[in-house]
């Protein structure tokens, strides 16, 4: 587990960074550009374009000898991308600025899912399952960190600086990921020639083995859940706490129990299989939107505690799911595809309850709920064999 370590590291720094980037961007959106309407569309830029890069990252990491240190560029080019953004702010044009916003998010991937598939080379198959609930974990560690973070470094030392602050943590962890082991020769030889084959037998394994189609469909609408429900947070905080500002708590809630339910899962890998943690864990998230639409104050801090305990363990799940079934020659393409699939169902359902939850709060929670549970029947529905 020596070089677990280092990886871990490094994946903690990406994703702080990662979590930290966005508030950051729009608070020196706001603060530079004095546009709300530019702050929020360099998030959606950055953001949207994750569906398209995905795929592609995942490509070429597989057909990468080296792939820690494609995934090294990939997180400079990243980095660098969010210091131009910031020299631009006030400077360009905003649909330039929203244009190197979405060419910086193609390679957002490489932050989350890029970076898990080169953990089976990190680590022995026996240490996989602990390993793989430990890097899962620094997901919630980055989701608590990184938008706190970003607050805090902006009230104290100006937008601007919590942007250049996430451009140096994306940097640490690209000298992390740079010292990633090789990969295989035998891997190596056995790549398809064409990276349209590549792309076209990512897509076949996906949805013709049935343990990935489960955990990946399943996944991708308790995103959308999540999304809409990230996306009532403000209101809930308005309506509930007497503050839409209190709303950020709520989130910190979620990640906190998140963050210890992997460290139980952690301490007892092989208790449950993933397959039904990922099923039960939307149903989890379910019963917490539910309980968050009565609109009670304690009721609302337990609901986020709930909805931790079912997010958490259900990430660590899916990605054990991804190792055990991913060739290794399709790996990386599998995991950056789905990143990107769960990316854009956040941003559908954060986008679609935005309106919803201002013509009715519980009845956009009610839908979000309804949606967990139908992420749940999907895992249940779709044949163990395809």
């Amino acid at each position: 587990m020596k070089r677990l370590r280092p990886y871990l590291a490094g994946a903690v720094a990406a994703r702080a960074g990662d979590e930290m980037s966005g508030p950051a961007l729009m608070l020196a959106g706001f603060a530079l550009a004095g546009s709300a309407t530019e702050a929020s569309s360099l998030l959606a830029g950055i953001t949207v374009a994750a569906a398209v890069g995905g795929p592609v990252l995942g490509v070429l990491l597989d057909r990468a000898a080296r792939p820690g240190r494609l995934l090294a560029g990939a997180l400079v080019l990243y980095a660098a991308g969010l210091g131009m953004i910031l020299v631009g702010l006030g400077h360009l044009p905003i649909a330039v600025n929203v244009l190197i916003a979405v060419f910086t998010g193609l390679l957002g991937p490489a932050l989350s899912g890029g970076w898990t598939a080169q953990l089976p080379r990190v680590v022995s198959r026996a240490e996989l399952p602990r390993a793989n609930a430990l890097d899962a974990m620094t997901f919630s560690m980055a989701s608590l960190a990184g938008p706190a973070l970003a607050g805090g470094v902006a009230e104290l030392l100006g937008a601007p600086t919590a942007v250049t602050v996430s451009v140096v943590l994306i940097g640490l962890a690209a000298a992390a990921a740079w010292t990633l082991p090789a990969r295989s020769g035998s891997a190596r030889d056995s790549q398809p020639n064409s990276m349209v084959g590549d792309l076209a037998a990512g897509v076949r394994v996906i949805v013709r083995n049935a343990g990935l189609a489960r955990a990946t469909l399943t996944s991708v609408i308790s995103c959308v859940a999540q999304g809409m429900l990230t996306a009532c947070i403000p209101l809930l905080g308005e309506r509930v706490l007497g503050g839409a500002g209190r709303g950020a708590l709520l989130l910190s809630c979620a990640a906190i129990s998140a963050l210890v339910a992997n460290a139980v899962l952690a301490r007892l890998p092989r208790s449950v299989t993933p397959d039904t943690i990922i099923w039960v864990g939307a149903l989890v998230q379910a019963a917490a939107l539910a309980l968050a639409a009565m609109g009670q104050p304690a009721v609302l801090v337990v609901a986020m505690l709930i909805a931790g305990i079912g997010q958490g363990p259900q990430l660590t799940a899916l990605f054990a799911v991804r190792h055990r079934e991913a060739p290794e020659n399709l790996r990386g393409q599998i995991f950056t595809t789905g990143a990107s699939l769960k990316i854009t169902g956040f941003a559908l359902g954060a986008a679609a309850a935005g309106p919803i939850a201002t013509w009715s709060l519980p009845g956009a929670l009610g839908l979000a709920a309804t949606l967990a549970v139908l992420a749940a029947l999907a895992f249940r529905i779709v044949p163990p064999t395809l």
